[in-house]
C-alpha cells in the first residue's frame, strides 16, 4: 500500500522541477566568442541534446544554461557556448562552476497532478467538537464519498466531493489532506467543523 502523507503531498505539489544531478564542471574559457571547456562526470548523458538545459548554482539559485553550441571532446570532455554568455568576460563568470542536469527519471515516479485524483474514493473525517482540555481529542464524524472533480485556480483550487448524493466543494490545500493511497485509489481528508455543510 502506497500511502503519501500530507507533507509528501505538499512537497510534490510545490516541487514541480526535477532533481538536479551533478553532471560536470566548467573548467576554462575556449576561444573568443564565449566558448568554455567542460569536464563531464559519468552521470552526464551520452544522448545529450542541446535543447536540454544545464543548471549552475548562482547566488543559491539553480540557473538554467541553454547551449548554443555543444561538441564532445572524448568521453569526459566537451566544448560549449551558452546563450547570453557570448563574450569572453561573460564566459569567465562561469569558469569553476559545477553544472547539473535534470534527472527526469527521479522526478517521474513521484510526480502527480491534482487532476489525477479525480475518481478516487474520499474518506472524510470532520472535526465536530473542540476538546474541553488539551488531553482530550476532538470528536470526529466520518463519511465516505468520491472525489468527482478538481477546479484549478491559483487563488483557491477546489476539489468537488460527492458525499451522500450531494456535491461539496473542499479547498485543495495540504492542511485538509491526511493521506493519498494511489494503489487503493483513496484520499483521506480531515476537515474542520461545518465545512461539509457549506
Amino acid at each position: 500500500m502506497v500511502l503519501y502523507s500530507a507533507y509528501s503531498y505538499l512537497c510534490t505539489l510545490l516541487n514541480r522541477s526535477d532533481m538536479i544531478v551533478p553532471a560536470g564542471r566548467i573548467n576554462k574559457r575556449f576561444g573568443t566568442e564565449g566558448g568554455v571547456m567542460l569536464s563531464l562526470y559519468p552521470a552526464f548523458p551520452d544522448d545529450f541534446a542541446v535543447d536540454t538545459p544545464l543548471f549552475v548554482r548562482i547566488d543559491g539559485l539553480d540557473v538554467p544554461l541553454y547551449c548554443d553550441r555543444f561538441e564532445r571532446r572524448g568521453m569526459a570532455g566537451a566544448v560549449a557556448a551558452f546563450a547570453d554568455f557570448d563574450t569572453e568576460r561573460r564566459a569567465q563568470e562561469l569558469v569553476g562552476l559545477e553544472f547539473g542536469i535534470a534527472d527526469e527519471e527521479e522526478g517521474d515516479d513521484d510526480e502527480f497532478f491534482l487532476e489525477d485524483l479525480i475518481g478516487f474514493a474520499a474518506e472524510v473525517e470532520e472535526l465536530v467538537a473542540e476538546p474541553a482540555s488539551k488531553e482530550e481529542h476532538p470528536a470526529r464524524r466520518c463519511v465516505a464519498g468520491r472525489l468527482t472533480d478538481y477546479y484549478d485556480s491559483e487563488a483557491n483550487p477546489l476539489f468537488e466531493l460527492e458525499i451522500g448524493g450531494r456535491s461539496v466543494l473542499v479547498p485543495a490545500v495540504e492542511e485538509f489532506i491526511a493521506g493519498i493511497d494511489f494503489e487503493g485509489r483513496k484520499v483521506r481528508f480531515i476537515l474542520p467543523e461545518g465545512l461539509l455543510e457549506l
